[in-house]
């Protein structure tokens, strides 16, 4: 039974119940006499224990020293209870959350077993649940004179505020405090007894931005620029945000410090324009990027994007600091170099992946596998929910991509081991409280969760790194090769448009908006790399969804698209004798059809089996009134049906092996 706080019971009702809760601190009966005897002497002198809380901190300390060792036991039960208030510092001073762990287990047990079912439902280790419930549930209990289940947001915040002010805490204890009211949040949330998720603050509100913009020394262009800000952080992502407010409060401040008479963005002429133009293609880095070399073309093109659409905005909303004309035009904004998709060599890709399999972390194990599996972004993979995966029954399994980067949904296949790498993820994920999505706020059931977190990327690149390590790659300067996750997408997509599939049927796996996006992997499929990934490819269309004909199972149009789409890409079955000095050949993903394709008996089930598939690709062609596509099926047809049915003589046939290279 949970103790109700008291509201004022007077010292001879407090020293009552002190009596009759002994039990609960337990020790032989010469100890329980001794608090009990100590606790008399206490309210002896200080009848009132909200006048004795009133007196200077240190006099209360020393006090508390020079008495019988009993005392501090019965302030604290006082204090857990109600009938006194105490301030933060003589908590953090008494270390209060470690001294008075029973006394709260026993005065609060339904709210403490609510909590501790809630820290076993997030996964929590034994050790860690123990500390947050010995340590933050009796700290924020005194901190607010409230039981474990009225506990508010508000009450968190506030002791939040008071662990990062008290002088009482080195740096390394309000570090420890600080874990701890954050995993107070947590099981508080799962309990259901609040409402509002445990989230690490990292700063991108307005306060952050006002300190971000300090360095502008106009008032009235700081003041233009933080409204502006804060009208796009309406619409735009908060990273979006931290990257608009950084590249503003640049241009303020070469403002600032170049042009100093400037009063208001109204004052702006072409020439301020130019002069911002020269020097940041020519400044530094900031922050943390690297304060010795100058900045990249993108970091140089974004200043100038960003510039134009803060005038063109401002212009456009009829806001009163606007220019009177425009000052910034398509033609100032520098060409990006055009950089093809980092794929890793198939080598490298193969190595990685191998060590990824064997990473500690499950869930870089599982995320980087998922990302190599089906191209996803990091931030589409963070993102996925419960319901991802979608059983179109012939067509297989396929992923549900939420909105990502592009503000657009899309299907992806899964391959069997991608499929298997989420079904251990789920095995071992525990169910845990919705969380609200940070796009829309809705609540969300994501798939990669862990004590009651939304997981970011931060493990997936620490495992990324490890498995490099592991690997033993290394670059040209001896160091462990440099991977970003980013590159498992650029990798995946390389694997399939050099193995043969559409660009169309990549842009709609990839999630692309436009073309562009997608025609730079069509320059790797070129003669020179093309053996390169030969080896990598053969493997990886082994894995790739190979679907009968469609059932009656309602299966969305595009879904059956791009599952004929990955059909194209599976592997030829059998043997090309196009010697190994000649060009590229020019019968891509139709080898079946080229003068030189050599097969062998053991591969006929295997051909019959590709025949039905090129049929059914055929038939589906003609569908769509797609000519050209049913005509090139065709041909594949009358050279498998040629293939199968030559009799068992001449140079080649299927009962011929192969000639050397």
């Amino acid at each position: 039974m949970s103790v109700t706080l008291l509201a004022s019971a007077g010292p001879a009702g407090l020293l009552e119940d002190y009596v009759e809760h002994q039990h609960l601190l337990g020790g032989a009966p010469s100890w329980r006499r001794e608090r009990v005897a100590a606790a008399r002497e206490f309210l002896g002198d200080h009848p009132d224990l909200d006048v004795w809380m009133a007196d200077g901190l240190d006099a209360r300390l020393v006090e508390l020293r020079r008495r019988r060792p009993g005392t501090w036991p019965f302030v604290g039960f006082a204090i857990l209870t109600g009938a006194c208030r105490a301030d933060a510092d003589l908590l953090f001073a008494k270390n209060f959350g470690h001294s008075m762990a029973r006394w709260t287990v026993g005065l609060f047990p339904d709210d403490v077993a609510a909590l501790s079912a809630a820290a076993g439902r997030l996964g929590v280790p034994n050790q860690t649940a123990t500390a947050w419930l010995r340590s933050a549930v009796p700290m924020a209990v005194a901190f607010t004179g409230r039981a474990p289940s009225q506990l508010t947001v508000e009450d968190l915040d506030a002791l939040d505020a008071a662990v990062a002010t008290t002088q009482r805490l080195s740096t390394h204890m309000r570090r420890g405090w600080s874990s701890y009211v954050f995993g107070l949040r947590q099981l508080l949330f799962e309990a259901r007894i609040i409402d509002a998720p445990a989230v690490r603050r990292r700063g991108g509100g307005r306060a952050t931005r006002e300190a971000r913009l300090a360095v502008v020394a106009a008032p009235e262009i700081r003041r233009t620029l933080l409204a502006y800000i804060d009208a796009r952080a309406a619409v735009l992502r908060p990273k979006t945000i931290e990257k608009l407010t950084s590249a503003l409060a640049i241009f303020g401040e070469f403002l600032s410090a170049r042009f100093p008479e400037l009063a208001s963005t109204a004052q702006l002429e072409r020439s301020h324009i130019e002069a911002f133009m020269t020097w940041t293609a020519t400044r530094s880095g900031r922050g943390s990027q690297d304060r010795v070399h100058q900045v990249g073309p993108s970091t140089i093109a974004h200043a100038v994007i960003t510039l134009r659409t803060f005038l063109d905005d401002i212009a456009a909303w009829g806001w009163a600091q606007s220019p009177s004309r425009r000052l910034v035009f398509p033609t100032d904004i520098p060409h990006q170099p055009e950089l093809l998709p980092r794929a890793l060599p198939p080598d490298v890709d193969a190595a990685v992946m191998a060590a990824v399999a064997h990473l500690t972390d499950p869930f870089a194990r599982t995320g980087l596998a998922v990302m190599r599996g089906t191209g996803l972004r990091i931030g589409e993979l963070l993102d996925l929910e419960l319901d991802c995966i979608v059983d179109y029954g012939p067509s297989g399994s396929w992923l549900r991509v939420p909105l990502g980067k592009l503000n657009n949904e899309r299907a992806v296949p899964l391959d069997a081991p991608t499929l298997d790498v989420l079904d251990h993820w789920f095995e071992q994920r525990q169910h845990q409280r919705a969380l609200p999505h940070p796009r829309d706020g809705r609540l969300a059931d994501f798939v990669f969760v862990e004590r009651g977190r939304h997981l970011g990327p931060a493990r997936l690149q620490s495992g990324l790194r490890h498995a490099v390590t592991a690997a033993a790659l290394t670059g040209t300067d001896g160091q462990p090769l440099r991977v970003v996750s980013h590159q498992l997408r650029h990798s995946y997509a390389t694997s399939l448009v050099n193995a043969g599939m559409s660009l169309q049927a990549l842009m709609a796996l990839l999630g692309h908006r436009s073309p562009e996006m997608t025609i730079r992997y069509a320059r790797l499929a070129s003669p020179t790399l093309r053996g390169a990934y030969d080896q990598a490819i053969g493997k990886m269309r082994q894995l790739l969804p190979i679907a009968p004909p469609p059932g009656p199972a309602p299966v969305p149009d595009r879904v059956q698209w791009l599952n004929a789409e990955m059909l194209k890409t599976r592997a030829a079955n059998g043997y090309c004798s196009r010697e190994l000095v000649a060009e590229a050949c020019a019968y891509a993903n139709i080898c079946e059809t080229c003068p030189s394709f050599t097969t062998s008996p053991e591969f006929a089930p295997a051909i019959a089996d590709q025949l039905a598939d090129i049929h059914t690709l055929r038939d589906d062609a003609k569908d769509r009134g797609w000519t050209s596509e049913a005509a090139r099926h065709q041909r594949v047809i009358d050279s498998l049906e040629r293939h199968l049915q030559r009799p068992p003589s001449g140079d080649r046939t299927l009962d011929t092996p192969p000639r050397a290279g």
